[in-house]
């Protein structure tokens, strides 16, 4: 359940420790003690060009004039050639081109190179803090070694180095990163979600930072909280802890003083100091708990209340609980840039759409990204359910027989450098309420040593929420127990039916019961004025005209997702042949709305059900380039077919229909929102005439679903294709306020599946639902209006406008496309709309309200098409005056 959860304060902490160092401004990267500078830029170099001779290129004054120079504190190989304009991503990402990249220029280290300036004198101390290089690095500053490559190893294997006796007044730092391979190192592979970058994601994907202390240096803040109950009117007790390491010769006695605020609310601080002795050259943990120096270093931290827990009910599925509530988990799994170019802004508008899908969750599987994220999270309020990646060294196990190609079982060092991964990533993590949990594994558990030395991490860190095995059922270590979770597919299309065939739900796989950990019908078409932005014309051609051709904007060669073919076949044979590149995006809109309405309707619907659907993590959110499939929105974050088919699923409030029962459910996500409720219900058939037409009175409860009533006997006689609309009302709101509207399009038989021949990514159909009759409806005569207040269009301020349409036929009009574009044409993204995709009664009229953001263009013209609408455009009528809300 979404549970309406926001973190509404969070709260910032910081603890610092005094000594006896003196601040001297300089031009240095670092000033004052406690102070953390990331290097802002690199040089850039082939170790085939730079030569191999480290210490030399490690001094100050090198020239570097003939390297590449990027502007970027962070960024893997292609990620820096790509900033530097050494390649174009709109040129990589057109068609194939991306073959083309040599990858044999990555098969040797390359070198990163900056200089700085620092202020080195007695009582300051510098530290270099690496934070993960794929895949590993050797480390010099200044002529002399700080790391090697067996030190400094894996993509999150973050280290603080002790710098002082190395830095001078000019520095210069040299970084090489050598090749990554997905099989051998613990990197950020890409299993078959997309192609390989051609660099592996190799290099500083990360920040390098420099840090300035006094004689005592304290380690990340921990923030431990503990809510009370009840939750209203009980305190929260907060443990602040933090490693303090003394860095003299000698025992120092520090004052630790702490203090807590709430971020941009009234009131005064928390604020508290104790005294500690350290002995010489020694690390301990300072914990600190609420109930004529200067400062020698300090360590902060943004933290929230929130306790999360879960367990296992009777059928070993897991549930969430979040603040002692039962939460049901609806979300979808992320994708960063295929080449690790991580943009905070970007995520700020990809988080809007997570909320404004209506979802609570977000899985991230081995692509555990940037602070940044985390707290772009926390302050929305989306959970964050961290883990490992499958299908590579990550989870190379004796027992583990799906690798694609022969993977060396773990040997100590590994052990070693995923042990220094697990304590890095469980710090970073451990301060954010918004983390849901960890999987440390993904596929496949961690085998017997693995499996205690990751839990050994977290709690070393003092983790607070849930540790699970697996995202699977294939097992578990003993002391842990069964993860819950499922990962049983399908990741390719299945029809909407699929989802609500729950019985015997032991041979149904990924239908709507339990916790689904990755699982989707293997949709995400992007809509037409994407997909030319990166297929060429050919490209276009295949996909209508050869629907079974392996494409290159699928998944990976080798994979069982490298063509259309299952999706097409559903196509082909429930709409018929397309009849042009048009008319094939068009049917693929309507697929994707269909099979991701479904989905997380089902979910929402058997959340109460004898087998409680306890979670789902949709496979994917978005993808990491431009592609054909597993995404809720496309690369450009233009939102389709799946996206509105996701939204409408997954309303906080929302009625939906159950294609195998027949009936109606009545879902309630919230947790406040409850009384009376109206449903009206109406059937008609493809020329508008009327087949059924009632009203059912119900009440509802947070956090829960029901079923209100069946519709066995209305739908008994469908001649070929009816329309179902669901309206649920709040009647005792001021104009009883609807609550969803839901139309449903429905064939004389619902789509045959062969269980019992299921594999692991999809079950096959063998009698499909007909809908050619959709291709013959007669033509809607659809007004469209379009006006906004509040801006004109040379002042563009991202108010909502409101679109209002009406249908002036005696026959449904459907599957109305809105899409909103500039003076130009080109589309104005990110959206977000109230609801697209619309199929409207027959005189019935609907305003929609559509809202540019995120630095969107300046909106002019709204775009209206529909399957039995023709294609017209209405420009946006702008006038003074407040904004919509």
């Amino acid at each position: 359940m979404r549970s309406q959860l926001r973190l509404h304060v969070l709260f910032s902490a910081i603890l610092s420790i005094t000594s006896t160092a003196a601040i001297d401004p300089s031009n240095s990267l670092v000033l004052t003690p406690g102070q953390i500078a990331s290097i802002p830029t690199w040089d850039l170099q082939s170790s085939t060009k730079a030569g191999k001779d480290l210490e030399t290129l490690s001094r100050p004054g090198v020239d570097t004039s003939g390297w590449i120079h990027v502007n970027a504190s962070k960024c893997t190989l292609m990620g820096c050639l790509l900033e530097a304009g050494t390649y174009n991503d709109t040129e990589l990402f057109y068609s194939d081109n991306l073959r083309k990249v040599d990858s044999k220029q990555f098969e040797v280290p390359w070198l990163y190179r900056h200089e700085f300036g620092l202020d080195p004198e007695a009582g300051k101390y510098f530290h270099l803090i690496t934070h993960g290089i794929t895949s590993r690095a050797d480390v010099y500053l200044n002529g002399k070694e700080v790391a090697d490559k067996k030190t400094q190893a894996g993509g999150y294997g973050g280290h603080t180095y002790d710098i002082t006796d190395l830095v001078g007044q000019k520095n210069a730092l040299l970084i090489q990163a050598h090749p990554t391979s997905y099989y051998y190192d613990f990197a950020l592979g890409w299993v078959d979600w997309n192609p390989w970058p051609a660099d592996n994601g190799t290099g500083v994907w990360r920040d390098v930072e420099v840090k300035q202390t006094g004689s005592v240096a304290l380690g990340p803040l921990r923030v431990v909280t503990q809510l009370g109950t009840p939750l209203e009117s009980s305190p929260a007790n907060v443990t602040l802890r933090s490693r303090a390491r003394n860095l003299e010769k000698a025992a120092v006695t520090i004052t630790v003083a702490g203090t807590i605020s709430p971020e941009r609310y009234p009131g005064p601080p928390i604020t508290w100091s104790q005294i500690v002795t350290l002995p010489p050259l020694s690390t301990t943990d300072l914990s600190v708990f609420v109930s004529n120096n200067t400062i020698s270093d300090f360590a902060s931290a943004t933290f929230g209340f929130r306790t999360v827990t879960s367990k296992l009910n009777s059928y070993n599925d897991t549930t969430f609980y979040v603040n002692a509530k039962p939460f049901q988990v609806l979300g979808a799994g992320y994708a960063p840039d295929m080449f690790l170019r991580f943009n905070p802004s970007k995520f700020e508008s990809e988080a809007q759409y997570v909320l404004d899908l209506g979802f609570n969750t977000i899985r991230l599987e081995g692509k555990n990204e940037h602070p940044e994220l985390y707290e772009i999270a926390d302050r929305r309020g989306i959970m964050i359910l961290a883990g490992w990646e499958c299908c590579d060294k990550w989870e190379a196990w004796s027992y583990n027989q799906d690798l694609a190609v022969p993977t060396p079982v773990w040997n100590e060092e590994d052990y070693g450098i995923a042990n220094a991964s697990m304590f890095h990533e469980a710090g970073m993590l451990q301060t954010h309420p918004s983390v849901l949990g960890y999987l440390i594994g993904s596929d496949y558990w961690p085998d017997e040593k693995a499996s205690p030395m990751y839990m050994n991490a977290l709690q070393s860190q003092d983790w607070q929420t849930p540790v699970l095995a697996s995202a699977s059922r294939r097992g578990f270590p003993a002391f842990m127990g069964s993860p819950g979770l499922k990962m049983e597919g399908p990741y390719d299309w299945v029809p909407p039916n699929y989802w609500y065939d729950i019985e015997p739900s032991a041979s149904r796989l990924g239908a709507a019961f339990g916790f689904g950990s990755e699982l989707g019908a293997g949709v995400g078409t992007p809509d037409l004025s994407s997909l030319k932005k990166f297929l060429s014309p050919a490209d276009l051609n295949d996909l209508w005209k050869n629907p079974n051709k392996n494409l290159f904007h699928m998944s990976t060669e080798t994979s069982s997702f490298h063509n259309r073919k299952i999706y097409n076949d559903g196509l082909w044979k429930r709409w018929g042949a397309p009849t042009s590149l048009e008319d094939y995006v068009q049917k693929t809109q309507i697929t994707d709305y269909e099979a991701t309405r479904a989905q997380f309707e089902a979910y929402a619907a058997n959340w109460n059900s004898k087998r409680p659907a306890t979670g789902l993590i949709y496979w994917m959110l978005t993808g990491a380039f431009p592609s054909l499939h597993w995404s809720i929105w496309d690369y450009y974050m233009h939102p389709a077919g799946a996206y509105f088919g996701a939204k409408v699923g997954s309303r906080i409030e929302h009625v939906a229909y159950d294609y195998v029962k027949k009936s109606v459910f009545l879902i309630n996500r919230s947790l406040d929102k409850e009384g009376a409720r109206s449903v009206e219900i109406q059937v008609v058939d493809t020329t508008g005439k009327t087949l059924l037409s009632n009203t059912v009175k119900t009440t509802t409860k947070p956090n829960t679903s029901k079923e209100i009533t069946s519709l066995s006997s209305a739908l008994k006689n469908i001649k070929d294709v009816v329309f179902v609309r669901l309206v649920l009302s709040d009647p005792s709101s001021k104009d009883t306020q609807v609550l969803s509207r839901n139309v449903y399009w429905l064939s004389k038989t619902i789509d045959t599946l062969d269980w019992d021949n299921s594999d692991w990514f999809y079950t096959p159909v063998t009698k499909y639902s007909d809908y050619t009759a959709l291709n013959k409806l007669a033509a809607a005569n659809v007004s469209l209006a379009a006006r906004s207040r509040g801006h004109g269009p040379k002042g563009h301020s991202e108010s909502a406008m409101q679109v209002t349409l009406e249908n002036h036929s005696s026959v449904p009009a459907f599957f109305i496309r809105l899409n909103l574009v500039d003076k130009d044409g080109k589309d104005v993204l990110p959206v977000t709309w109230d609801d697209n995709y619309l199929t409207l009664w027959p005189r019935e009229k609907i305003t929609v309200k559509v809202r540019p953001f995120g630095g969107a263009a300046e909106p002019a013209v709204v775009q209206v098409v529909g399957k039995n609408v023709k294609g017209s455009t209405v420009s946006i009528a702008y006038s003074l005056g407040d904004s919509y809300p």
